[in-house]
């Protein structure tokens, strides 16, 4: 991970309001911020392609689709406060409408990078995966067509791991699937 961009902690109150007029993006880690490196063409396109597959399922719902700028806060004791922002979150609950983040998504993504997957494999699992509404994680290879999804059983206590490598994505939340090849569709792979 980089280092963080100020030597002392910061409050939630000034990250939120710097947030607002910064060009960068950063997530806050219990008071530390850290700036975010630019993504690559395929990153968004898969992330494109997810938000474009499930938005048609999301429409009449109530539940809300979020691509890239809109921020999950977590609360994880006894660390403190975290603020990262998904690639992909889908927020079902009604009551969690706060202007510059959700605190109950049911669904986060991360696409993987040479610079994110320890942190989104690792960091993130654990964090994620406290949120008590959360149903699934989900994490894209940008180099293959290949994801990994971390589910929770129905009492939110049970998590398990599965690995898709072709046909569809189960996305329990929304009770639909998502065909692989259409997250991955014109993005160009590399070769195996």
């Amino acid at each position: 991970m980089a280092m963080p961009l100020y030597d002392e902690e910061i409050g939630i109150e000034e990250y939120l309001q710097g947030e607002l007029t910064s060009d960068v993006r950063h997530e806050y880690l219990a008071g530390q911020v850290y700036a975010m490196v630019g993504a690559s063409d395929r990153h968004n396109l898969i992330a494109g392609n997810l938000f474009a597959a499930l938005h048609p399922h999301v429409r009449g719902t109530g539940c809300q689709l979020f691509m890239a700028d809109m921020k999950v806060r977590l609360e994880a004791p006894p660390a403190g406060t975290f603020f990262y922002y998904p690639d992909v979150m889908l927020c079902c609950d009604p009551d969690d409408r706060e202007r510059y983040y959700r605190t109950r998504p049911c669904l986060l993504v991360e696409v993987l990078s040479d610079t994110t997957w320890r942190v989104d494999r690792r960091e993130k699992l654990v964090t994620y995966t406290r949120i008590p509404t959360l149903r699934g994680y989900l994490l894209l290879d940008q180099d293959r067509p290949r994801a990994e999804l971390y589910r929770c059983d129905a009492d939110g206590t049970h998590w398990r791991w599965e690995q898709i490598t072709e046909g569809e994505i189960p996305i329990d939340c929304l009770d639909v699937s998502i065909p692989l090849a259409a997250v991955y569709d014109e993005v160009p792979l590399e070769s195996p």
